[in-house]
C-alpha cells in the first residue's frame, strides 16, 4: 500500500524534475530547429539534414537511346551522315565506342541480259567508330567490294563544334546525291548521272584528302566545306595531282536545305576537267522532294545533267514501326561537245520499311546507259538490314 509520499515521486517523475511543463517545452523547441522531413508512409528519415558543404548525390537516371521512325535519317556512321552527331538530341547516350554494320542483297532480271535473273550482294558494311568531347574517327569496310576500305578518318572539333579538321578517307563534299547515305536513299545505287560522273570519270567519290569544315547553326545553317583529295588515275594507271572540293548549303527553314557544290581534277594545273552543281531537297511530313542540277567539263567536251526524286513515308499500323515508301525518280544526262550522246533513266518502286532495321525495296527501272543502242528494262528487288 503506497503512501501519500510515493504518489507525489510519480507525479514528479512524470512531469519533470520541477513538477511542470519543462518537458513539452523542450519537445517544442526541438521540433523548430530541426525542420520537417518528407519521407514515405512507413519508412524511417534521419533528422539529421545534409552535411554542411556536401551537395546530395542526385540519383542517375538511365537513358536511352530514342528509337527512330521508318524513314527518317539515320546515324550509324559519321561517313554517311556527318551531322549525325550534331543533330541527336542532348539527352541521348552516346556510345564512346560503337560497331555497326548493315547488309543489302539483291536479285534483278534486266532486259539488256534477255531477263537472265541475277543474284548478289551488293553491300556487306562493317565498321566501328568513336566520339569523345573533341574528337571522333570511323573506320568502315564493305566485304562485298572489291575495295575493302571505305572510310578511315578522324574529325577533329573545337568545343562549339562549329570548326572541323578531317583527316584520312571520306567523301568529298561534292554532288548531294553521292553524299546521301545509301540507307536513306529510297532507291536502289545512286542512280546514272553519279555512276557515270564519279565511277566512270572519276568525279567525287571516296578520297585520300584533308577537308575543313565550317557549320554556323544560327545563320541558316550554314555549312562549308573544302579539302584537297588525292587525283584519280590516268589511262595508263598513273596517278593524277590533287583534286580539290567544296560545297555549301543553307536551311532557310527547317524543311528546305540548298546547296551548292563543285569539283576540280588537278585542281593545281591547267584546269580541264571539272564539275558544279546546285541542289535542293524540301520534306513535309512523309513527302521528300529533291533535285540537283549538274554541268561542267569532261575530256569529252562539255556535259550538263538533271537529278529529280520523290517518295512518301506513309506509316502503317497503329504501332508506326511499319511504313510503305512509293518512290519515284527521274535522270538525264547530255554530252554537248564534239560527241554528242544523251542517257536518261526513270525509276518507280515501292519500299516496305520495318522501324530503322529493315527494308524490302521493289524498283522498275527504264533506263537508256552510256554506252547502250536502245533503252532497256531492269526489275530488281533488294532486301536490306542494318545493326
Amino acid at each position: 500500500m503506497e503512501g501519500p509520499e510515493s504518489g507525489v515521486a510519480a507525479d514528479a517523475a512524470t512531469e519533470g524534475p520541477t513538477g511542470d511543463d519543462s518537458g513539452e517545452v523542450m519537445e517544442g523547441a526541438l521540433a523548430e530547429a530541426v525542420p520537417p522531413t518528407k519521407g514515405v508512409p512507413g519508412e524511417q528519415v534521419s533528422p539529421v539534414g545534409p552535411v554542411p558543404g556536401k551537395a546530395a548525390e542526385p540519383v542517375a537516371e538511365k537513358k536511352t537511346k530514342k528509337k527512330k521512325k521508318p524513314g527518317e535519317a539515320q546515324d550509324d556512321s559519321l561517313g554517311e551522315n556527318p551531322d549525325a552527331l550534331d543533330d541527336a538530341p542532348a539527352d541521348e547516350v552516346r556510345e564512346n565506342l560503337r560497331v555497326f554494320g548493315r547488309v543489302f542483297a539483291r536479285a534483278s532480271a534486266d532486259e539488256r541480259e534477255k531477263y537472265t535473273r541475277s543474284l548478289s550482294l551488293a553491300s556487306a558494311r562493317v565498321g566501328v567508330s568513336t566520339s569523345l568531347s573533341n574528337l571522333e574517327a570511323e573506320v568502315t569496310a564493305d566485304l562485298a567490294d572489291d575495295n575493302l576500305l571505305k572510310d578511315a578518318f578522324v574529325r577533329l572539333a573545337d568545343d562549339s563544334k562549329r570548326f572541323r579538321l578531317y583527316g584520312g578517307q571520306f567523301k568529298s563534299p561534292f554532288l548531294q546525291r553521292r553524299l546521301e547515305s545509301s540507307w536513306d536513299l529510297p532507291i536502289q545505287g545512286r542512280g546514272l548521272v553519279e555512276d557515270y560522273l564519279t565511277d566512270v570519270h572519276q568525279l567525287g567519290g571516296r578520297r585520300l584528302g584533308l577537308m575543313g569544315e565550317v557549320r554556323l547553326k544560327d545563320v541558316w545553317g550554314l555549312k562549308v566545306s573544302a579539302g584537297l583529295f588525292e587525283g584519280g588515275k590516268d589511262e595508263l594507271g598513273v596517278r593524277l595531282k590533287e583534286d580539290a572540293a567544296a560545297r555549301v548549303s543553307i536551311r532557310p527553314f527547317k524543311a528546305l536545305t540548298l546547296g551548292v557544290s563543285g569539283y576540280v581534277v588537278e585542281a593545281l594545273e591547267v584546269v580541264t576537267k571539272y564539275a558544279y552543281a546546285g541542289d535542293a531537297e524540301l520534306k513535309l511530313g512523309g513527302l521528300t522532294l529533291s533535285g540537283e542540277a549538274v554541268a561542267g567539263n569532261l575530256p569529252l567536251g562539255p556535259f550538263t545533267a538533271q537529278l529529280l526524286l520523290t517518295s512518301y513515308t506513309l506509316p502503317v499500323g497503329s504501332s508506326k514501326e511499319w511504313a510503305l515508301q512509293p518512290v519515284l525518280g527521274y535522270e538525264a544526262l547530255q554530252l554537248r561537245g564534239d560527241v554528242e550522246g544523251k542517257g536518261y533513266a526513270l525509276v518507280g518502286g515501292l519500299n516496305v520499311l520495318l522501324s530503322d532495321r529493315f527494308k524490302a525495296q521493289f524498283q522498275a527501272e527504264r533506263a537508256l546507259r552510256p554506252g547502250d543502242e536502245t533503252a532497256a528494262l531492269e526489275y530488281s528487288l533488294q532486301l536490306a538490314t542494318r545493326f
